[in-house]
């Protein structure tokens, strides 16, 4: 194929890193736009939340509001573990008593389990935050030097 009859096309580069302040100062110059996606704020962890909910039954009572709001400073992969922790209690409750061949019949059977308010509750308490304040503060810093909108 003859080059001069292709057409240039221009090229998006996206990359994202959870360690802005590693990139390759050469590296950097050439990402024309650096943008900081900030923790989630309360209306997005009340969806992250819907989300990541969506296939699990919730019992009477359970206010995603109210989770959400408990939920301050966790990212969305925290809270993602937090609905799988909470998942799974019913599940263990279930199961604590149960002696290995009973555990085995459950198999076997459709466990429909709701995840509780305590069950989210408990689940937030067995959770940490992945970022703190102080890596927060460290992007801002970043950002005020490198950032780019």
């Amino acid at each position: 194929m003859d080059v001069r009859l292709m057409r240039r096309r221009p090229v998006l580069v996206l990359a994202a890193t959870n360690f802005p302040w590693e990139l390759d100062e050469a590296l950097r110059r050439r990402l024309e736009k650096r943008i900081y996606i900030p923790l989630p704020d309360l209306p997005a962890r009340e969806s992250l939340l819907k989300i990541a909910l969506d296939e699990v039954e919730l019992a009477p009572g359970v206010d995603l509001a109210e989770m959400a709001a408990l939920l301050q400073g966790f990212s969305g992969a925290d809270m993602t573990n937090v609905c799988r922790e909470a998942s799974m209690m019913g599940l263990r409750r279930l199961t604590e008593s149960l002696d290995a061949t009973q555990i085995a019949a459950l198999a076997n059977q459709k466990v429909d389990l709701p995840v509780t308010r305590e069950d989210l509750l408990t689940a937030i308490k067995r959770t940490s935050p992945s970022v703190s304040h102080k890596d927060v503060e460290k992007y801002a810093v970043w950002m005020k030097e490198f950032g780019a909108v």
